[in-house]
């Protein structure tokens, strides 16, 4: 059962999945990054200075402080049950960025495939009993029929 494994775990596809796993996590952090840090604060500063890590509901006031909580961090911290729809945005924006930055990728990555070039034709079918033969025959080997030039 361990060669088995063994042999599984090194085969090229999913020794490069794990590849494209680690890299993944790596690009999310970034791209994570990208969006708290250059992104939403530019749109929060259009939109009047909102900050959308703190953008929440309170469903439920938390027991050791009822509130108001200025930020999801004191909401959370007191306990309190929210919904938090401003990480939802952030994330969703974040979503967009990498589904954007993976399509680009692929295309870019197709771009530099390299065309396959179609394989010469080397056989015709007979006209009499639909035959696969070589273009140089002059009669059908299966039925013997005299091929037109």
């Amino acid at each position: 059962m361990l060669n088995e494994f063994k042999k599984f775990a090194m085969k090229g596809n999913v020794v490069d999945m794990a590849v494209g796993i680690i890299i993944g996590g790596a690009f999310s952090t970034i791209v994570k990054s990208f969006v708290a840090d250059i992104i939403m604060p530019p749109i929060g500063l259009l939109l009047g200075g909102v900050d959308f890590t703190d953008m929440f509901v309170v469903l439920r006031a938390g027991v050791e402080n009822p509130g108001p909580y200025v930020a999801l961090a004191d909401a959370q911290a007191a306990g309190a049950v929210t919904v938090n729809y401003g990480l939802f945005i952030t994330n969703t924006i974040s979503f967009l960025i990498v589904a954007f930055a993976v399509f680009w990728l692929v295309k870019g990555m197709n771009s530099l495939r390299t065309k396959e070039e179609p394989a010469p034709v080397t056989t015709k079918t007979c006209e009499f009993c639909a035959t696969s033969i070589p273009l140089a025959a002059k009669r059908c080997p299966a039925c013997t029929s005299e091929l037109p030039s």
